[in-house]
């Protein structure tokens, strides 16, 4: 009977570390990296239990510890038009999981000594000097009223870097002037070039001031025609010669080819809650730019690689993209008393140069340890590293954009940090 649990964990290993075509990571059971395998369970459970609630049609799991990958399962269906069964070699839209990648490459260049975190983001784009800002303030009336007003200071790499750049989301942020200069000017991250979106930038003002305010925003968009302005390299290409390339990242681009579509992950299509049809992100056809913010494709085994070799400080199997002071320094606060605009950022947190980090154990409402870094995407995937615990958690759906998404995560967060038995 030893035989064959050996042989069948044997099996699964082999299945874990292939099932992708990715470089193989190394594999443990549960118990041999501090983990229960009959708490663990309770991961496949609450994923189950989401998907028979209609939340998602398929999910995939992975947990490392240790450096060890002890769990990775998938869950549903990873078609639901065609019943397919969900793979772990499917491939799913990262949305803003893509923010780290970008960030990544723009500390790589920083190394490289090609641009630094105070150069102003008008040394790239000239147009971007001597921006507005959009100032409410409440008039006798009680109503909102905005006054343009020069930037204290040009806004920096840095800035972009940390969403303290005055950019935003059109369809999030409270500054009703800037919301309506967006929507007239088409400032976007889709169905722009890369000349379109920086002219289009140029033509609206500021929601704050520069180094001012957090509001999650276009910035790391922004901060990706940085990268190819200073690197000479589209952004895509970059990543790919520095940082997919090195970590055998082989799954992961901003175009996924047509031998691999068969492998995409699908929603429903249509939103239970509302009835609209579901829309993602077409990463089968190119875009008109490479969306640094939102617009690249992976496989959960490859978004393990990316996010082992920032455990590791830098490197993995012997291949270093980043120095391990750069990873502690993009891992640490860089917000202090900055305070968010809307509540995107949550309770306890702060923001590193590319994820959400948390300040200490207390405070949120999900469990964690101080030092943790996180952050996820719209279409339903998220992850954290949590360096106390040496620990990688990674939960891919395909999903409807929306605060659900939140509950989704804690109940992961939670079921895997239950599952610590050392």
């Amino acid at each position: 009977m030893k035989l064959r649990v050996a042989f069948l964990a044997a099996v699964t290993a082999i299945l874990i570390v292939s099932a992708a075509g990715a470089e193989p990571l190394p594999t443990a059971k549960p118990e041999q990296v501090g983990l229960s395998s009959s708490c663990l369970e309770r991961v496949g459970q609450s994923f189950e239990a989401q998907i028979g609630r209609g939340r998602f049609p398929g999910a995939a799991a992975l947990i490392m510890r240790k450096g060890k990958i002890a769990y990775f399962e998938t869950f549903g269906q990873r078609d639901p038009s065609t019943g397919a069964p969900m793979t772990k070699d499917a491939i799913f839209r990262l949305y803003s999981m893509t923010k780290p990648f970008a960030s990544v490459a723009a500390m790589m260049l920083v190394e490289d000594g090609k641009l630094t975190l105070a150069d102003p983001v008008s040394k790239y784009f000239p147009q971007l000097a001597k921006l507005q800002v959009a100032v409410p303030a409440t008039d006798a009336g009680g109503k909102t009223t905005y006054t343009l007003v020069p930037a204290e200071r040009p806004m920096t790499v840095q800035d972009l870097l940390r969403h303290t750049s005055g950019i935003v989301y059109s369809n999030n942020t409270p500054n009703q002037h800037v919301k309506e200069a967006y929507l007239a000017a088409g400032v976007d991250w889709r169905d722009v070039t890369p000349a379109e979106q920086i002219d289009r930038l140029a033509k609206v003002p500021l929601a704050h001031h520069p180094g001012t305010v957090w509001e999650y925003s276009l910035s790391t968009d922004i901060l990706g025609r940085v990268v190819e302005a200073a690197s000479g390299m589209t952004l895509s290409a970059f990543l790919d010669k520095r940082l997919f390339g090195p970590l055998k990242m082989v799954d992961t681009a901003f175009l996924v080819p047509k031998a691999k579509v068969v492998r995409l992950a699908q929603p429903f299509a249509t939103d239970k809650e509302t009835g609209k049809p579901i829309e993602l992100l077409d990463v089968t056809v190119a875009q008109k730019n490479d969306a640094g913010g939102a617009g690249s494709a992976a496989t959960t085994l490859d978004y393990a690689r990316f996010l082992q070799m920032l455990l590791n400080g830098g490197q993995l199997d012997g291949a270093r993209v980043l120095g391990r002071a750069t990873v502690a320094y993009m891992t640490a606060d860089h917000l202090d008393t900055i305070k968010p605009a809307i509540p995107t950022l949550q309770p306890g947190y702060g923001f590193g140069l590319g994820f959400a980090v948390r300040k200490g154990a207390g405070v949120n409402n999900t469990i964690g340890s101080a030092g943790e870094y996180n952050w996820g995407g719209a279409a339903g995937t998220g992850f954290w590293v949590d360096p106390k615990e040496q620990l990688i958690a990674i939960m891919m759906t395909q999903t409807v954009p929306g605060p659900a998404q939140r509950l989704d995560r804690a109940l992961f967060r939670h079921a895997v940090y239950q599952a610590i038995a050392d």
